[in-house]
């Protein structure tokens, strides 16, 4: 897991996005034209490197690297570097990969058993700076019998072992000699994906070029702009320009093109939520009366009608409606529920004072609402739960800021976050309610802590049988529900703006994280664009 995609974006430079031309690196005419077809895409979140180590497109469509399996347009596990998906032994303990033959690396280097055990081990070295270690230790070993095969051993059975082996894989010779955390590859990867990396702008732009040698044909375009802007409103500006083919935009901002020549609006279906942690540290939030009727007071039906313009869905919890293994009993009603709120803080001894906020011991009921100040649509939810807050006497103070002024005080203050994942819920919930995790930066950052939650989560990975694993989570989401660290709020729809000019768009559920990999443009390889 990585932090949220807005605290990985850069400044936002004013300057005039370039595109590749040949060896040329030219300014965009109308349109977004490229020139032979470059594709130039705009999103908000910038990686902090390109190494699938350091947790650079962990989950695949990174567009310069590959994992040994890949995911269709349902997201189904198809095999990519393998040659077929992995076979798993019938103790659920050993899986074992057969590599595609013939793949080179961007420098002309052939891939090889050695390349995907170095990957592996390198994720696992606590001397490398990895966020996706504890996604892995459940890995007891990797080995390469032979340069064809890869041999995973487990120290137990862990169901959604193949879908981690999505990680893209690097070239062990390029870190020969040198410290995985600072090695020139990070800025300056080689991949075996269908582009290759031609510059890196921080806070601009990336630009790939087609990679011709690639195994699974070569991209129906020439390469592949990755444009990086941070504000929202900027966003569309430039995209209204005609400097973008493709960009992701707030609801309210993407409907402002529907019915416009030239452009179509694309609605695509994700696991991503939006919601207020609430740091159990703070000393009106740790209440639980305080968080339980913060939950019955705000209007979710409200934000997804308003805010989100109707792209979106209540959301009572971390794993989608959509998934095999949501909870039923946790749907509370999507509309405000003042009464309740109100009987619950009344309960609580949190009694209104003269200026209708309620105080408990001398104590007002009020604290911070951050959220990170270039993201409109956090902006707007979080104006919409302070306001409903007010409604039951709680006082909230939105607060929009940096991520480097937020970060140091997500122990104390609440936040509005997003997070979700469509592949399994164990691939974010383990490490954001985990007690293991408790104020570990993105990782629990409001130290929830409670042993019926780690317990089940546990549970939930330790065991490849479904039904076992179906009833952890259920105990998971029900006690989640108890004890609210979060006010879950919404699900969104990610909503993209594309020009008619580009064909072969193939939307898919999306997870949170989507700026460079696994947005809309998963598939770009096999998008082609008309002058």
């Amino acid at each position: 897991m990585v932090k949220p995609l807005s605290a990985r974006v850069t400044a936002l430079l004013g300057v005039a996005l370039l595109i590749v031309a040949g060896c040329a690196s030219p300014t965009p005419s109308a349109g977004g034209s490229g020139g032979a077809g470059t594709v130039v895409v705009a999103t908000a979140g910038e990686p902090d490197t390109l190494n699938p180590v350091l947790n650079y497109g962990p989950d695949g469509a990174s567009l310069i690297f590959e994992g040994l399996v890949a995911r269709d347009a349902r997201n189904a596990l198809t095999p990519a570097l393998a040659r077929e998906l992995p076979q798993v032994s019938a103790d659920g303990r050993t899986v074992t990969a057969k590599l595609r033959e013939g793949v080179l690396f961007h420098d002309g280097s052939p891939l090889t058993a050695g390349d995907v055990v170095f990957t592996y081990r390198a994720v696992l070295d606590p001397k490398v700076d990895s966020t996706l270690r504890s996604d892995l230790d459940m890995l007891a070993s990797v080995t390469a019998p032979d340069p064809a095969t890869v041999v995973f051993t487990l120290k137990h059975p862990y169901a959604p072992f193949l879908q981690r082996l999505a990680l893209g894989v690097v070239p062990a010779k390029a870190f020969a000699g040198q410290d995985v955390n600072k090695a020139e590859f990070n800025r300056r990867p080689v991949g075996t994906g269908p582009y290759r990396m031609r510059s890196w702008t921080p806070g601009d732009r990336l630009v790939l070029a087609a990679n011709d040698r690639y195994w699974g044909g070569r991209p129906a375009n020439p390469g592949v702009v990755v444009a990086f802007v941070a504000d929202d409103n900027v966003r569309a500006q430039r995209m209204r320009a005609g400097e973008f083919d493709a960009a992701e935009l707030p609801p309210k901002l993407a409907t402002g093109f529907a019915g416009q020549g030239g452009h179509q609006v694309q609605r695509v279906p994700t696991a991503d939520y939006r919601g207020v942690m609430l740091p159990m540290g703070n000393p009106v939030l740790g209440d639980l009366a305080i968080r339980r009727a913060l939950h019955a007071a705000v209007d979710r039906q409200a934000m997804v009608d308003g805010v989100l313009g109707g792209a979106g869905e209540p959301a009572f919890g971390p794993v989608p409606p959509s998934s095999e293994f949501a909870e039923p009993s946790i749907t509370g009603r999507p509309a405000a529920d003042p009464a309740a709120a109100t009987a619950i803080l009344d309960a609580a001894g949190w009694t209104p004072g003269p200026d209708g906020i309620r105080a408990r011991a001398g104590r007002k009921a009020a604290f911070t609402l951050m959220y990170p100040a270039a993201d409109s649509l956090r902006k707007e939810l979080a104006l919409a739960v302070t306001a409903d807050a007010r409604k039951v006497g709680v006082a909230v103070t939105p607060q929009g800021l940096t991520w480097d002024a937020i970060t140091p005080r997500m122990g104390t203050d609440a936040l509005v976050m997003g997070y979700g994942t469509p592949y399994d819920p164990d691939f974010v919930s383990y490490k954001l309610f985990g007690s293991a995790f408790a104020g570990q930066g993105f990782f629990n950052p409001g130290s929830y802590r409670s042993a019926t939650v780690d317990t089940a989560l546990q549970a939930g990975r330790d065991s490849a049988d479904p039904a076992t694993r179906r009833a952890a989570y259920a105990t998971f989401q029900r006690q989640l529900a108890a004890d609210v660290p979060w006010v879950f709020l919404t699900y969104l729809q990610h909503t993209y703006v594309v020009r008619d000019t580009v064909a072969g768009v193939t939307p898919r559920v999306e997870p949170h994280e989507h700026d460079v990999a696994n947005s809309l443009w998963w598939n770009v390889h096999t998008w082609t664009k008309q002058p």
